[in-house]
């Protein structure tokens, strides 16, 4: 399996597949480039290159003790997308990765890209403020990290509820999106869970999503559980100039892994990629 170096000597994991151009996958948090195979499978079946990394601390990825913070997993991106000498990419974000993202123009502009997809995404801030009265209170932060802390494997069992909707009647999540959810949450270290909790949800990436120039699908399902959609996606879809958004109809937080919605998913992702 191929890993990479970055700028400041930590080994990132990645996976690379297909050929053509390049579609460049950034997980959600506390998962890995694993969450991605469905639709690494399903672009580089259709003549694209499908890549996905690893998050420092995450998955296969070395698990230094910090660096735990946007500036830096963009530069981790950047340092990607150099190693491989992408160009005319297509990013597509879950979540914390929107993030990630996010900063990543922010930084490093949008010279090496040709579109960007954010699924359940982050931006522009997560957390509770007066100017932010959608947000999430800052109580169920402090909660995440204590069960992080407390007993981090029953918590990830308790959580992958409410990442997959699995509480809504005639769901169709299955006893399988669940265990791989817990397998790749098990697999980040605990010093990454914790310090993520704080950069996802105090880091406001509105000025960010100024610097989008490129033609940006956002994907949010109206019954995300953890990354509210009024907050998030919906004003995303008013900053970014060039955005499409598209909600789906009690569409949890794990889209891109539940039976249904991730063909659904895949679809609307092969059909934005061929434009």
């Amino acid at each position: 399996m191929p890993f990479f170096t970055t700028r400041d000597g930590v080994e990132i994991h990645y996976r690379d597949w297909g050929q053509g151009r390049p579609v460049l996958f950034i997980h959600g948090w506390p998962l890995n480039c694993d969450a991605w195979q469905d639709q690494l499978k399903a672009v580089a079946d259709q003549g694209y290159r499908g890549i996905a990394h690893s998050r420092r601390g995450h998955g296969r990825s070395e698990q230094p003790w910090g660096g735990y913070d946007f500036d830096t997993f963009a530069d981790d991106l950047n340092d990607l997308i150099n190693h491989l000498n992408l160009r005319d990419v297509t990013l597509v974000a879950h979540s914390m990765g929107g993030g990630e993202l996010a900063r990543y123009i922010g930084r490093h502009g949008t010279s090496r890209l040709r579109s960007a997809v954010l699924l359940s995404a982050i931006p522009p801030l997560m957390a509770e403020s007066a100017d932010n009265p959608e947000g999430v209170p800052d109580k169920v932060f402090q909660d995440i990290k204590n069960g992080i802390l407390g007993e981090r494997s029953q918590f990830w069992q308790d959580t992958a509820v409410g990442f997959f909707s699995a509480n809504r009647s005639g769901d169709k999540v299955t006893q399988g999106n669940k265990d791989a959810f817990w397998f790749m949450a098990m697999q980040e270290s605990i010093e990454a869970g914790v310090a993520c909790v704080d950069a996802f949800a105090y880091t406001d990436f509105t000025q960010d999503l100024k610097k989008f120039d490129i033609p940006t699908l956002i994907v949010h399902g109206d019954d995300d559980q953890v990354v509210p959609i009024d907050a998030t996606a919906r004003r995303s879809a008013e900053i970014i100039a060039d955005a499409t958004l598209k909600v789906y109809e009690g569409g949890s937080h794990g889209i891109a892994m539940v039976p249904g919605d991730k063909e659904k998913f895949n679809a609307d992702l092969l059909d934005f990629l061929s434009r």
